[in-house]
């Protein structure tokens, strides 16, 4: 049975794993454990592997919850 990949449901903006690794300030070695985890989507073009830098920013990006109220 071959391997069928998540197709985005929009138009994405790929980058390779370098550059999405220096726009978050976290490692190539980061983003390639959180494809294998399954937490962002990993694409493969031809043998490279892309990032959508909008699915990265709602699945990577984690509010902080404070003990203040306001």
């Amino acid at each position: 049975m071959p391997r069928t990949n998540p197709t985005p449901a929009h138009p994405t903006h790929l980058v390779p794993l370098s550059a999405a690794a220096e726009h978050f300030h976290v490692s190539v070695k980061t983003l390639r454990r959180r494809i294998a985890d399954g937490t962002i989507a990993g694409y493969r073009v031809g043998r490279l592997i892309r990032v959508d830098l909008d699915e990265l920013t709602q699945n990577l990006v984690v509010a902080i919850p404070t003990s203040r109220s306001v």
